[in-house]
């Protein structure tokens, strides 16, 4: 994480920022077009399309999206209730489950990049349960110490972002970049005044999984990915991170707890945020986008379109700050 409006670089980058992103999860597909105006930008349209069971499940090993005519068509629904056309070109996000987030510290990196590269798929190689050599890996700086580098390193298999691309591609419209929801999320918070100082914890739900993470003064010390298989109750995950706030990051209070997906989990979002909030002595609040975006006076902004913009809008905050 380098900068206040970027948690770390997506897996492809590219020149141009996009007025549009769409995010693809396990149950819903969501656009967001963004547009400018002399005090700043604009949320122009946004809309989301529920998902058949099963269609999307993500997966570091399996497929994906077991049919991309139905995620096609829910894009193009999702596009049509919005009021947009399919864009021309659109960030895309991605589901956590389908890559994998390893935090690295190095005291000492390589000068070159290439050497770096090979450094840090040595080093994810044996907890990646598939092959890196097709691999797409990215490893930005998440922090830095006196002594020691930490880097985010993303692996996914590039068949299985593949199928996630080719959704976008047969409606004609070109991903210009890739992100993980939570590391999309988190440049959303991080982006406009919304950021606090100290350090924050950051939820995100998800119906397949859950991902913690930790921010110090704007950098991510912390990174936690568990799948909703493993039975790890959302309460005891909470618990468990704070624990190692504590006793490894010296971490006393958090200035901050943001919670994104409460709205469209099965458990209730009100519930998990007072659950939250009783551990930990800080009221869960959702992501508000609004201190780096404003909305249209035609869309109603209530706490299940921010949690639902969240992340795609994280998408296009990262490219347009020039990460």
């Amino acid at each position: 994480m380098t900068s206040r409006a970027s948690a770390t670089r997506s897996l492809f980058l590219s020149a141009r920022p996009a007025t549009a992103a769409i995010e693809i999860a396990s149950g819903r597909v969501t656009v967001v077009e963004v547009g400018r105006r002399p005090d700043g930008l604009v949320v122009t349209a946004c809309a989301s399309t529920a998902l058949p069971v099963g269609v999307v499940t993500p997966s570091l090993i399996g497929t994906n999206i077991h049919d991309t005519t139905v995620v096609t068509a829910a894009v193009r629904e999702a596009c049509e209730s919005a009021g947009i056309r399919p864009p021309r070109r659109a960030a895309l996000v991605i589901p956590d489950s389908a890559a994998r987030l390893s935090l690295l510290t190095f005291e000492e990196l390589p000068p070159k990049t290439a050497d770096v590269d090979q450094l840090v798929r040595w080093q994810i190689k044996k907890a990646t349960p598939f092959p890196l050599d097709n691999a797409q890996v990215t490893h930005p700086v998440s922090h830095q110490e006196i002594g020691a580098t930490t880097l985010a390193a993303i692996a996914a298999r590039r068949e299985a972002v593949v199928e996630y691309e080719q959704v976008v591609l047969a409606l004609g419209i070109h991903p210009g970049v890739v992100d993980l929801a939570s590391v999309s999320v988190l440049n959303a918070a991080l982006a406009g005044d919304t950021a606090p100082a100290g350090d924050w914890l950051m939820v995100c739900v998800a119906k397949e999984s859950t991902v913690l993470a930790i921010v110090r003064e704007g950098e991510l010390v912390f990174y936690r990915h568990r799948y909703a298989i493993d039975e790890e109750p959302l309460g005891a995950l909470v618990h468990q991170t704070a624990m190692y706030y504590e006793d490894r990051l010296e971490g006393g209070k958090f200035a901050r707890v943001w919670l994104c997906g409460a709205s469209w989990a099965s458990e209730g979002g009100e519930a998990i945020r007072r659950e939250m909030g009783q551990r930990l002595k800080v009221e869960a609040q959702p992501v508000d986008v609004r201190g780096a975006v404003a909305f249209a006076n035609r869309i109603g902004v209530n706490a299940a379109v921010l949690d639902a913009v969240a992340a795609p809008l994280g998408a296009l905050l990262r490219e347009r700050a020039g990460a």
